[in-house]
């Protein structure tokens, strides 16, 4: 039988759609009131969809349903077809009105702090209406949350895993990390400091054991120095940042967060090299999945905020 013959004039975007609502509340009465319809008829379109499919989509017990493999299979297609359709509307709305549209956008938390802001606070200023959802993810979930659609693109660095192969990079350049420190810190009036003058400094960075207090570390070590311990571990940006501005602390930040004008105010960079944080940015997406005009609009800007670091490529 062809497949149109038996699945394409019976499977619909309402058996999809109550497929998904049943999948996600683990219970064919949470799926009826969530949906606004009855029991039975939640029941009777999973029945009609199995009998379809001739496949069992969900284990049935006293505790509610739970997806068979071939529920989830067929969920985690349904999710995506949903989402290629909200995509399209925001296509077209964008297309209608380019200054307006909504992007989901993943990042870890330094980066988040520092270049996503700073292309946030750009296209706002030229587009207020966006509308923009920014989450905290990090290697390897990341993948996870492109995968099932919670963000259209993530942002990350690149320190030595090649890329999934179903993600599309795109590099942006490189962002190194700054030392900051009050505008009334004599380290901020030097022309030039070399980082073994600044060893016996306090320091305030992010927790012991990430990503972020690794580039950090290794930035005293390819000079040749011993790190030295932090006098205060903070993840939190702004905590960093009203440490440094109380002249006692020098703090590490990205460096394109220097751009924002409220910063400029309380801190300014130290005149000090910080090695081996030169690390490449890249942007990542599902290769399956077409960009959104905003999420292209975003990518362009990232590269303009890195340009003065180095020209973008891209690697598919």
């Amino acid at each position: 039988m062809h497949w149109e013959d038996r699945v394409g004039r019976r499977l619909k975007l309402r058996d999809l759609s109550i497929l998904i609502a049943v999948a996600e509340s683990g219970s064919m009465a949470k799926a009826a009131k969530r949906l606004a319809i009855s029991q039975p008829a939640v029941s009777r379109a999973i029945a009609e969809m199995e009998h379809t499919l001739k496949a069992p989509l969900f284990d049935r017990d006293t505790q509610g349903v739970k997806t068979t493999e071939y529920g989830q299979a067929l969920l985690q297609r349904g999710l995506a077809v949903f989402d290629e359709l909200k995509q399209g509307v925001r296509d077209i709305e964008y297309l209608s009105d380019p200054a307006s549209g909504e992007l989901r956008v993943g990042a870890g938390a330094g980066m988040i702090e520092g270049l996503v802001t700073t292309v946030i606070d750009r296209l706002s200023r030229q587009h207020p209406r966006i509308k923009f959802h920014v989450y905290v993810i990090n290697n390897p979930g990341m993948f996870d949350d492109l995968r099932n659609r919670r963000v259209e693109i993530a942002l990350a660095r690149i320190y030595g895993a090649p890329p999934e192969k179903d993600m599309a990079t795109t590099i942006l350049g490189e962002e190194p990390l700054a030392v900051v420190a009050s505008l009334d810190n004599p380290w901020v009036r030097r022309r030039k400091v070399k980082l073994a003058e600044l060893v016996n400094e306090p320091w305030t960075w992010p927790t012991e054991g990430t990503y972020f207090e690794s580039l950090v570390l290794d930035a005293f070590r390819a000079c040749g120095l011993e790190p030295p311990q932090a006098t205060v571990h903070t993840d939190p940006f702004h905590a960093r940042v009203r440490l440094a501005a109380t002249g006692r602390f020098l703090a590490v930040v990205p460096q394109s967060s220097l751009r924002f004008a409220a910063l400029q105010s309380v801190i300014k960079k130290v005149p000090v090299e910080l090695p081996a944080t030169h690390r490449p940015i890249a942007v990542f997406a599902l290769k399956k999945r077409a960009l959104s005009p905003l999420a292209k609009l975003f990518i362009r800007t990232a590269q303009d905020v890195t340009k003065p670091s180095a020209s973008a490529r891209s690697v598919n």
